[in-house]
């Protein structure tokens, strides 16, 4: 375990958003069954490679594609599989504010260190149902990270509101997934007591450099190592050598802000050499095109990394 797993104080640090491996099964969902031993040993390869926590159960983590039963079995392996040498922050993300709770309710039972959640789901929730929607969360007193994702869920959690969000008891930090990095030093004018998180790998650096302490990611799925030494190098403020190390990777970061970032996510991992594997429906297979530029875009990566920028 990295040393510097201990030294980032709440949610912040470099979380990973973690990606889910199945296996053959013709009597599951799409013939398909979570493989919890996989991922256990997944979990814990990140944080034996350096990064402070990982994230269950977020959308790269297939959540609205589980059953409640596989759902909970994913958290509570994370938390098992961690076992207190980094943070679990658990998706609770909820069509409503009822089932969101339950499922935080579960998490703090479970052992979780923190909660990230979504506004409303399946619903463009007003600002008053957002708010209240948070409260409920956060009444079950575990830390909160809400997540701003306007692409999804079509409520822009922008920073004025979030100043209000950020009076919430428990509410201690927000993924910030709007690709807009002028926003972070606004929501720290705005809501200075709220953590600023990088929720977009391809503007990461960006965010970091204007004073986000921490970075909710998808590609250290795939590199993991490598995606420390970038957000030590970042909020040490030694742009020189965290630019060399960003530029080369940053092409295939894009893929975490594409529609097709669970499967582009899945297939960089097998390009390093881990398990990737196949994803549950509403998501299909990326057509060739696709994987072929996902495959470019790796092995630009990892040509750079081998190169020894780090």
């Amino acid at each position: 375990m990295s040393v510097s797993t201990q030294q980032v104080a709440g949610l912040g640090g470099v979380v990973v958003a973690t990606a889910l491996p199945y296996f053959e099964q013709a009597s599951a969902p799409a013939g398909l069954a979570v493989d919890l031993d996989r991922y256990a040993e997944h979990c814990k390869w990140l944080v034996d490679n350096g990064c402070h926590g990982v994230g269950p159960n977020g959308s790269l983590g297939e959540y609205s594609s589980l059953t409640d039963d596989e759902r909970r079995a994913v958290a509570r392996t994370a938390i098992e599989a961690v076992d207190g040498s980094g943070k679990v922050v658990v998706g609770v993300h909820g069509a409503g504010s009822h089932q969101a709770r339950h499922w935080a309710e579960l998490a703090a039972e479970d052992g979780a260190d923190g909660l990230l959640c979504l506004p409303p789901t399946m619903y463009r929730a007003n600002r008053a149902e957002v708010l209240a929607h948070f409260e409920t969360v956060a009444s079950v007193g575990l830390p909160v990270m809400v997540y701003n994702n306007p692409i999804d869920t079509k409520v822009d959690l922008t920073p004025d509101l979030l100043a209000e969000i950020a009076c919430i008891d428990n509410v201690v930090a927000v993924k910030e997934f709007s690709g807009d990095v002028r926003r972070v030093l606004e929501i720290r004018e705005t809501a200075p007591g709220l953590d600023v998180i990088s929720g977009a790998d391809d503007v990461v650096l960006e965010s970091l450099l204007m004073g986000a302490t921490g970075w909710f990611a998808g590609f250290p799925n795939v590199f993991p190592a490598e995606s420390v030494r970038l957000f030590e190098l970042a909020t040490a403020g030694r742009l020189e050598e965290a630019r060399a190390l960003y530029e080369p990777l940053v092409a295939a970061f894009r893929w975490d802000s594409r529609t097709e970032f669970v499967q582009a996510i899945k297939l960089g991992m097998e390009h390093v050499g881990r398990f990737g594997g196949a994803c549950r429906p509403p998501r299909g297979p990326l057509t060739p095109a696709q994987r072929e530029q996902v495959e470019a875009d790796m092995a630009r990566a990892v040509a750079a990394l081998g190169k020894g920028v780090l």
